[in-house]
């Protein structure tokens, strides 16, 4: 089992710009197709990106594509969102997730927390209005 481990989140004004890391280890990580979700208080875990173990492929949701951005780096055992343009309503604690495939549901844009099996422990992003 993958372990999962956020880091670059803060505080930001409106229209700024984050990268968030999310860095692997205890498995090779390039078996693995990986995702960011986020949740903001009171609201369901929500699905925003995710991509396939070569970063071929890349999944987003309406609200954030021409914004945010998804990569990876095999070597690094690493995976990145590059947040930029953001919005109050980003505001969000950000999770990495792990898993061996994409499920249709990701590919459709109606992913949900369980179509992937590993997580990190979450990481603060705040957007100040």
């Amino acid at each position: 089992q993958v372990q999962l481990a956020e880091s670059g989140g803060g505080l930001v004004q409106t229209g700024g710009s984050l990268r968030l890391s999310c860095k692997a280890s205890g498995d090779t990580f390039s078996k693995y197709a990986m995702a960011w979700f986020r949740q903001a208080p009171g609201k369901e875990r929500e699905f925003v990106v995710a991509t396939t173990w070569s970063g071929g492929s890349r999944y987003y949701i309406d609200s954030v594509k021409g914004r945010f951005t998804i990569s990876r780096d095999n070597d690094k055992n690493t995976v990145y969102l590059q947040m930029n343009s953001l919005k109050p309503e980003d505001t969000a604690v950000y999770y990495c997730a792990a898993d061996h495939s994409l499920t249709t549901a990701v590919v459709t844009g109606v992913a949900g927390p369980g179509d992937f099996g590993s997580w990190g422990q979450g990481t603060q992003v705040t957007v100040s209005s």
